[in-house]
């Protein structure tokens, strides 16, 4: 066998190695996930995270978030889609994941708000006006400011809120526990512990069917 066929022969078998390698790494990462969910389910869903659906529902839909991101305001419709057609369900548990600059401050008003038993309406006020106040990826929180009134909340005790130092240290567990789970980017979805491996909606969909 001459020097260029072992060459490309040596080639493909690397290839092939590397592309086994990625999968069985995978499979791995995806197995020690689920059994983090069952050792270490606080990583997934800590007593203050926002969660609806029933706490005994056969699916638990994670979701590592943050208001600034486009992504998650395109993924929103979709998932609250999956939730309506399954209610009952899927238990959903929002997590936070700020990695936009500033994002923290967005958070703080949805938490306040949150404490005004209003955290969807202002969660769906801020996707829907998203384009306004965090063009390019770049939150203006004074701009959202403008758009809160209208959800009938008390802008004077939702300023006070959000300097409560509770939301400091939420914002950096959650931060943490995203880390932990090797979230590197919003949104990041888990099913009963599996991660969302091939980003889209369709695999997505399949994940959280495949748990039923």
């Amino acid at each position: 066998m001459n020097q260029k066929k072992i060459i490309i022969f040596t080639s493909i078998g690397l290839i092939v190695l590397f592309i086994l390698a990625g999968y069985f790494y995978k499979n791995q990462q995806t197995t020690t996930l689920q059994k983090m969910a069952g050792e270490q389910a606080e990583l997934f869903e800590r007593p203050y995270s926002w969660s609806i659906g029933p706490k005994d529902a056969k699916v638990h839909l994670v979701e590592f978030m943050d208001p600034a991101c486009e992504t998650c305001a395109l993924f929103h419709p979709f998932v609250k889609d999956i939730m309506m057609k399954n209610e009952g369900k899927i238990r959903l548990t929002l997590r936070y994941a700020t990695f936009h600059d500033g994002s923290e401050e967005v958070v703080k008003m949805l938490e306040a708000a949150r404490m005004q038993g209003k955290f969807i309406e202002t969660l769906e006020m801020m996707f829907a006006t998203q384009r306004y106040w965090a063009s390019h990826h770049h939150p203006n929180p004074q701009l959202l400011m403008e758009f809160l009134p209208k959800l009938g909340l008390d802008m004077e005790k939702l300023a006070k809120d959000m300097k409560d130092p509770i939301l400091d240290k939420m914002i950096a567990q959650d931060m943490a526990d995203a880390k932990a789970l090797g979230a590197s980017k919003t949104p990041a979805y888990f099913v009963n512990g599996k991660p969302l491996q091939t980003f889209g909606h369709e695999p997505l969909k399949e994940l959280i069917y495949s748990a039923f």
